[in-house]
């Protein structure tokens, strides 16, 4: 069994690949004194680098679960999802309210992806 982990301390790493699936922790964004739009944005790209350094991309997406601080947020953080989610490559996903680990904070998301090839 191999288990590759990138960007590991002793609480996580930010990405796990096992078996040609890709796990990425919890990504926020990069400015928390923007609104949802651009934190949404900008978490996205995140994961974006993130799934690049993976070999895997977001035509690879299996699941996705979003944390919201709000929900009165969910149609725009939905219409920038909606943009960047490939047509016909959409994966599972659970959107929930929820605290955050800091309250400037209003998304989250942790991604499961497929690896595009074997390497």
């Amino acid at each position: 069994m191999n288990i590759e982990r990138k960007q590991t301390n002793q609480r996580m790493s930010r990405t796990v690949i096992h078996n040609n699936t890709i796990y990425l922790c919890g990504q926020v964004c990069s400015d928390a004194t923007k609104g949802i739009t651009e934190q949404t944005q900008t978490m996205l790209d995140k994961v974006d680098i993130l799934l690049a350094e993976a070999n895997s991309d977001k035509y690879h997406l299996l699941s996705a679960t979003m944390y919201i601080s709000d929900m009165t947020y969910f149609k725009e953080m939905n219409a920038v999802w909606d943009s960047w989610v490939p047509q016909g490559h959409a994966p599972a996903r659970a959107c929930v309210q929820a605290a955050m680990a800091r309250p400037e904070l209003l998304v989250e998301v942790s991604i499961v992806a497929a690896v595009k090839n074997n390497k």
